[in-house]
């Protein structure tokens, strides 16, 4: 996390309501470099049962997390699905695809003569949940059926 990051604020609050909500204890670790998140990950690795949040925008340093989670055998969760194609536990978060051709729609509109002030905000709407089984069998976890399910892909 970096705590000056507003999104990252936003991002934290959310979590933080909903561990509160679930009765389970959420730590922020802020991390700028490799140094913090050797320390913050490391500290995490302490705590029996804990779990790892990669915030979006951590990306630099996703392999190094990824790397030490594999590590020391802590699940992370990610929102993107290329940190579970590089060894995650699991990610749900916007379909970038999407978002890129919606994007490439808009810019359509405007060449086409659309005032952009005239055009809709909109917000992400096709949302994919990815699970790595290689990595949740290397950390002995049990991936419910139901949960494969509703997956939108299964990295084995």
């Amino acid at each position: 996390m970096h705590p000056e990051m507003a999104v990252h604020q936003a991002m934290w609050q959310s979590i933080k309501e909903a561990s509160d909500r679930l009765a389970i204890e959420a730590t922020a670790g802020g991390v700028h470099n490799a140094a913090e998140i050797e320390r913050v990950v490391t500290s995490f690795a302490q705590k029996p049962d804990g779990g790892l949040v990669v915030l979006p925008g951590s990306v630099p340093n996703a392999l190094l997390m990824i790397a030490l989670a594999r590590q020391y055998r802590i699940p992370d969760v990610s929102a993107l699905r290329e940190a579970v194609v590089a060894g995650s536990l699991v990610s749900y978060g916007i379909n970038w695809n999407d978002q890129f051709r919606r994007a490439a729609e808009y810019v359509d509109k405007i060449l086409r003569g659309a005032k952009t002030g005239d055009l809709p905000v909109e917000q992400p709407t096709k949302f994919d949940l990815v699970i790595n089984l290689t990595t949740a069998k290397a950390l002995g976890l049990m991936v419910p059926e139901s949960f494969l399910l509703r997956a939108d892909e299964v990295i084995e």
